[in-house]
């Protein structure tokens, strides 16, 4: 069992009506306080897994300039299949990236080959595709398609392990509690609002190190917020 595990923690699980009541208290302060990203504005399946490649370990601000640059010359699949591996490289390059040129090259072939172009919404089909993971593949189904993708990574784990209490480790994205509070999390009208809410409060509040918890929306629902929120905290840990 992983550090993460609900069991380790002794931690009060919400119901449905905390998870709500979160929610509610999310989307709201997101209204005012959102960061806006190209690929947020667009819900183009190809265009929105083209940035989560990119994304991965990478920081947004350094991806912006490159992924416009990738949208207009490669606007589906088969131009950056039939561009020159040159072209593509060139790109990518201010990125630190070349690694992921051949698998953005087989990516954009497995998908004119297999698919006809079009990008699969299936969750197993976007995986069997070169360097797609797991996450990546959840990614796009939420921004293109609104599907309620339970997305787990260092960020949304932090924020969900921080409310409720419990323990963060490496091992936490893989955890089945985290992975049921994050599927309960998303389940409503708007997962793919109440998602881009938690990467932003994520990014702009709960931060690993010195999170501002008296700016936070949800700082009375949260037990890292109860607990630590006046006294600065240098540690991503909800933990002890």
């Amino acid at each position: 069992m992983c550090s993460g595990d609900a069991e380790d923690t002794g931690a009060v699980r919400p119901d449905s009506d905390d998870l709500a009541e979160i929610r509610r208290l999310l989307l709201s302060w997101w209204e005012r306080n959102q960061r806006s990203f190209p690929w947020r504005e667009t819900r183009n399946p190809w265009h929105i897994l083209l940035a989560e490649v990119l994304l991965h370990r990478t920081r947004a601000d350094q991806v912006v300039p490159v992924y416009r640059i990738m949208v207009e010359k490669f606007p589906d699949p088969d131009a950056l299949m039939r561009s020159p591996a040159g072209e593509l490289e060139s790109i990518v390059h201010p990125l630190g990236l070349r690694w992921r040129v051949p698998l953005l090259r087989e990516m954009a072939r497995q998908i004119v080959q297999r698919y006809g172009g079009k990008i699969p919404e299936e969750k197993e089909a976007l995986r069997s595709l070169a360097g797609v993971s797991d996450y990546i593949a959840g990614a796009v189904r939420c921004f293109a398609s609104g599907l309620p993708e339970p997305l787990l990574d260092t960020n949304t784990v932090r924020v969900l392990g921080r409310i409720r209490g419990w323990p963060i480790s490496d091992g936490s994205r893989r955890s089945r509690h985290f992975h049921r509070l994050m599927q309960e999390f998303v389940d409503c009208a708007d997962p793919r609002s109440a998602v881009l809410a938690l990467l932003d409060l994520a990014a702009l509040v709960c931060r690993p190190r010195n999170p501002e918890c008296g700016k936070c929306p949800l700082r009375d629902l949260c037990q890292f917020g109860r607990t630590h929120g006046n006294t600065k905290r240098d540690s991503g840990s909800a933990g002890p």
